[in-house]
């Protein structure tokens, strides 16, 4: 749906496709042509009337009425906030398309040429939302051809996992921040003076926070981390443990986690904890096994989180609720 959108408002940016509609209307004076047998029957008595057709360049063309449907289709089900937000400013862009029902539009009379090749995989978009067919997993032979859906997986995992921690901690009266932080690295450089950020932004993928205070940066993989336990880095990246010390230095923060996403069935678990240099950080490597049931899940997230950041409930004293550094 987003991409639809996305899509479709850049066309209507670059302008609505028009074209030169019959239309027909009694005018006050001649306008195009006259209907000769309308004038001498409807108006046979009415002089002051005229039978007029005539030729309009109109946008309330077929193509772009079946565009406005599927905007209108697509707005009672869409969800994310931002998708919503486009498609209501579609709907004033279409204004003055006319609104037609699904079972009602005009597919046979859209023609595709070179004045508007380029909404041609718009139509075919629209065509497959308003068809309802865009969760079929069946191939047909005579079809030529289908549609592919690309998830980036990095950010579904990183959505579910912040979703379902918010669920997990729901108890403990820790905040789930999902791409939250947005502090710099670098800024100009004062002697004596603390330094602000405001070249190289960061966006952490969760930070857990305890009445406004970041008690435990979380990123998440979607990677596999290596099997052998001789590995003593066990696969992870270099730039994903420079990442980790960067926030741990910008955020102020020693409590520091990477998930990854486990083999399905060999269960949640923590991998290995890891100190830094000159410190005492902790980063933390686990493993979320997906393929488990969603409360098995939650409880997961829970038992690790826990165990790598001792966390207690919110009906604990303040002085033995966190213990942090």
């Amino acid at each position: 749906m987003r991409i639809f959108a996305d899509r479709l408002t850049a066309e209507t940016r670059r302008g609505l496709p028009r074209r030169y509609m019959s239309d027909e209307e009694d005018l006050s004076a001649l306008r195009g042509r006259l209907d000769v047998t309308r004038q001498f029957t409807a108006h046979a008595v009415r002089p002051d009337r005229v039978a007029c057709r005539f030729d309009t360049l109109t946008s309330d063309t077929p193509l772009l009425r079946i565009m406005k449907a599927c905007v209108v289709f697509l707005d009672r089900h869409a969800r994310n906030f931002e998708t919503r937000r486009r498609l209501h400013e579609l709907r004033l862009v279409l204004a003055d398309v006319s609104d037609l029902p699904v079972g009602r539009l005009p597919w046979g009379q859209v023609r595709i040429d070179r004045t508007n090749r380029r909404w041609e995989s718009l139509l075919s978009l629209a065509k497959l939302f308003l068809s309802r067919d865009w969760q079929a997993t069946h191939h047909r032979p005579d079809s030529p051809e289908g549609i592919t859906l690309l998830f980036p997986m990095n950010d579904l995992f990183e959505s579910y996992v912040a979703a379902q921690l918010r669920r997990a901690l729901s108890d403990t009266g820790i905040e789930v921040v999902a791409q939250g932080g947005r502090l710099s690295c670098l800024g100009e450089w004062r002697a004596g003076e603390k330094c602000e950020g405001d070249v190289f932004q960061t966006r952490p993928d969760i930070l857990l926070k305890r009445h406004g205070q970041i008690v435990a940066v979380i990123d998440t993989k979607w990677k596999a981390l290596a099997k052998e336990p001789s590995d003593r880095k066990r696969g992870v990246s270099q730039s994903d443990v420079y990442q980790m010390m960067a926030y741990s230095r910008i955020y102020g923060c020693r409590n520091l986690m990477l998930l990854y996403p486990a083999t399905p069935g060999t269960g949640s678990t923590i991998v290995r904890n890891f100190g830094i240099h000159g410190g005492h950080e902790r980063l933390t490597l686990t493993r979320l096994d997906l393929s488990a049931k969603p409360r098995d899940i939650i409880n997961s997230l829970s038992s690790l989180v826990q165990s790598a950041i001792p966390i207690q409930s919110s009906q604990s004293s303040p002085e033995t609720s966190f213990a942090h550094t």
